[in-house]
């Protein structure tokens, strides 16, 4: 008796303590303070909990046990969207009570915090079963979210993440929603995007010479006008999108002539992974990555037989394929509705060639007016453009093709420490990053530099990216090429300004998003089509001594001319007539890249050679492959960037098997032995696709080759790949196989592409590393 009344006195002496807590990372718009509330109650604690200019702020009272278990659960239990970068917890006084309240936004302008913002995610299955669900009042509702769901990063204008500093400020809420949004115990509790059809954004089909329809007989409009051939102009989260039936041949043609696509493949939206089964293989990776809330373009191989039709990837045996992420994507596709109409829709980026994405509902009126038959819009701002991510998977591993909806403004932690600068990237492909202390954001894609409006839309990302991450940048790092329009904006900006190397660039990308810290050389291969060498040839098949601070040209491919520069490049069989000359073969006119010019045209070129008129030398792999493709009679002119080397690759992956003996590089990284053996090849009737495999097997054992060779000297056993050319799958699984065999460590990109889409990370981290940094203001520790 003794014993267990001693036993409960201990039980019932409770230890109350009061704490602090600064949550950092993505905690706002993702369901957190709820979560918080309801663990609070859960666990018998009192305090507050509000969102800052910095993340969420707690304080919490109770036992200390609670306490203990309070701030554990606050990591492992935390909702599905958030991302937990800090946290940091503080003893303070005492001040009892009983209750838990969520208290108002505080310090939203604070200078020395920051918060991070939430991309754009998916349609949860909560929300997609009210949306298919009759009974409910948001049934077949284009605009459903709630916390798990919903545009984010592409309507916030400012800081903190509140309906007040989102696109949604105009659209007041009904009082159910205001019940819905003000109940912590709700799904929509403080979901800034929540609406409903009385107090939601208002859908509008528009059709010259025809009358608005709005509301749900514009999804049924829209619907039965796909269903008949039309070209739609589709409003998504980061713009407008060009929408047409996949299984309609003659509406994938009319589009593709329209938008003058070439033979370039679009990509296809089903409405769940059953649908994306029917018409490609998937592996099981493939399949989580598809369903993944970021809802990324995810390239697969084709099945055949399929009712998509040839014309929408013609002569490609991929197919990006990308499930439906939006209510009124669902709503589209059949979701909720018996009546027929297309199930699979191409769904390609709603701009004119070379433009960025139109996001305004005025400009898609104009500007897409020679593209479409019909405009799907809404009345909710789009505030920041954000193009579709494109992901493949290689060798087991995510490969970023383009990096963009569903993934920025996410942060890439980094292994070195950085002052606030401005990286502004290459012309192509182009995308920004801003970086300070050991985070990097990359924007969302931006696109070619070589148009007006996309110098805008740079423009303006750059200061919505800024203002998003308090980003104050004290300086601006572009290419070292004298001509880019990236750099020359820079040189503008009024900020200090460094130029970093583009190939440098790319092995320095490699290293930081793999974690590599400062003083730690590798063996970097940079491989791409065009890129700015410090002795003014044009760079492309490097093999770089390489940490952050400077690199040393060790090897490279042999130079041969590029004619005619942007000419040539278009055209890979003058690539391949270059090629040819300085391996010492005939232009014989048997050979395919010789018959694709004309008499007059190789008299030309001929006479450009032999004078050195128009012509910049190049060490390109990316243009040893386009040289490649038309020697083997593969393609000759190019409609979009990449396009040889593509089709080329295609090709070799279904010859890699049985192949036979693969050719070799002469010494120097000379390719004339492989010109010359791939030219003789094709004269034998050798057929294209061996001819191919020949040469990515030729290029991998060159990779290993050139690595040994330079670890032999210097002692290195760690290889990073870089540059555009590694977005080819065969050749990158190739090399990842088979380096490690050999005794190396390889550096790829997973966080970021491979190709100058993530030049700018690696400006970063080359430009603005510092030796340390001072995050006493910060009032936060990483955990």
């Amino acid at each position: 008796m003794v014993g267990a009344a001693i036993e409960t006195q201990h039980r019932t002496t409770v230890h109350r303590a009061r704490r602090r807590v600064v949550v950092e990372g993505v905690v706002q718009g993702v369901g957190f303070r709820p979560f918080v509330y309801a663990l609070a109650g859960e666990l018998g604690l009192s305090g507050s909990v509000c969102n800052t200019g910095s993340g969420v702020l707690i304080e919490v009272e109770g036992a200390g046990a609670a306490l203990e278990s309070f701030e554990t659960r606050l990591g492992t239990d935390a909702p599905p969207l958030a991302r937990i970068e800090c946290i940091a917890a503080d003893d303070i006084a005492c001040v009892g009570g009983t209750g838990f309240t969520i208290a108002e936004t505080r310090d939203p302008n604070d200078p020395n915090v920051r918060t991070l913002v939430s991309p754009d995610i998916a349609t949860c299955p909560d929300c997609l079963a009210e949306l298919t669900n009759p009974s409910d009042r948001r049934f077949r509702h284009a605009f459903i979210s709630c916390t798990n769901c919903g545009p984010r990063f592409t309507i916030v204008r400012d800081l903190p993440y509140d309906r007040p500093a989102t696109t949604m400020a105009d659209l007041p809420l009904c009082e159910r929603c205001v019940a819905e949004y003000t109940d912590p115990s709700d799904r929509r509790f403080h979901a800034q995007t929540v609406a409903c059809p009385e107090c939601g954004p208002t859908l509008t089909l528009h059709r010259p010479a025809m009358p608005d329809v709005t509301g749900d007989q514009a999804i049924t409009e829209a619907r039965r006008a796909l269903r008949d051939g039309a070209v739609v102009a589709v409003k998504g989260l980061g713009g407008y999108h060009l929408a047409c039936d996949a299984t309609d041949a003659a509406a994938v043609a009319s589009l593709r002539k329209r938008k003058d696509r070439g033979d370039k493949p679009f990509a296809v939206m089903v409405a769940d992974v059953a649908t994306a089964e029917s018409i490609a293989i998937l592996s099981a990776q493939e399949r989580e990555l598809l369903s993944d809330p970021r809802r990324p373009v995810v390239l697969l191989a084709k099945r055949a037989p399929s009712v998509v039709v040839e014309e929408v990837a013609p002569e490609h045996p991929d197919l990006g394929v990308m499930l439906a992420y939006t209510p009124l994507h669902h709503l589209l596709l059949g979701v909720a509705d018996a009546a027929p109409g297309p199930r699979v829709l191409v769904m390609t980026s709603g701009n004119l060639s070379g433009e960025p994405i139109v996001t305004g509902d005025a400009a898609a009126r104009t500007k897409l007016a020679p593209l479409a038959d019909a405009w799907l819009g809404h009345d909710r701002p789009i505030q920041v453009p954000c193009d579709d991510s494109v992901i493949r998977v290689v060798g087991g591993a995510e490969l970023p093709v383009r990096r963009s909806r569903g993934y920025a403004p996410l942060p890439i932690a980094l292994p070195v420490a950085l002052r606030p600068a401005l990286a502004v990237g290459g012309d192509v492909k182009n995308t920004f990053c801003v970086g300070e202390d050991r985070y990097a954001w990359l924007s969302a894609h931006v696109g070619d530099m070589d148009d007006l409006a996309t110098l805008q839309a740079f423009e303006s990302a750059t200061a919505h990216l800024a203002m998003l991450t308090r980003v104050r940048p004290e300086l601006v790092v572009a290419d070292r090429h004298p001509s880019y329009r990236s750099a020359a904006w820079a040189r503008a900006s009024g900020l200090p300004m460094r130029t970093v190397q583009h190939h440098h660039a790319h092995i320095a990308a490699a290293l930081a998003e793999n974690g590599i810290e400062d003083r730690s050389r590798v063996i970097g291969f940079a491989f791409d089509g065009t890129g700015y060498g410090d002795d003014g040839a044009v760079w492309g098949g490097e093999v770089l001594l390489a940490d952050y601070d400077d690199f040393e040209r060790a090897a490279h491919l042999r130079y041969v001319p590029l004619l005619g520069g942007d000419a040539g490049v278009r055209n890979p069989w003058r690539m391949a007539l270059a090629h040819l000359r300085a391996a010492g073969v005939d232009w014989d006119e048997r050979l395919p890249c010789v018959a694709a010019g004309s008499a007059v045209e190789r008299r030309v070129l001929a006479r450009q050679l032999d004078s050195g008129f128009g012509c910049t030398p190049t060490s390109s792999m990316g243009r040893l492959f386009d040289a490649m493709s038309s020697l083997a009679g593969v393609c000759h002119r190019v409609d979009y960037e990449a396009e040889a080397a593509m089709r080329f690759e295609e090709l070799a992956r279904g010859a890699i098997e049985g192949c036979g003996r693969p050719y070799s590089f002469g010494a120097d990284m000379d390719a004339a032995p492989v010109i010359a053996a791939a030219a003789a090849d094709v004269l034998d009737g050798v057929t294209a696709g061996v001819i191919a495999a020949r040469f990515h097997l030729a290029v991998a054992d060159l990779v290993v080759t050139q690595a040994e060779l330079t670890r032999e000297r210097t002692g290195l056993e760690t290889v990073a790949l870089s540059g555009g050319v590694f977005l080819n799958a065969l050749l990158t699984t190739l090399c990842a196989d088979r380096l490690p065999r050999t005794g190396f460590r390889v550096l790829r990109h997973r966080l970021v592409p491979p190709s100058d889409a993530g030049l700018a990370l690696g400006q970063l981290a080359i430009a603005a590393r510092t030796t340390s940094t001072d995050d006493s203001s910060r009032r936060t520790r990483c955990v």
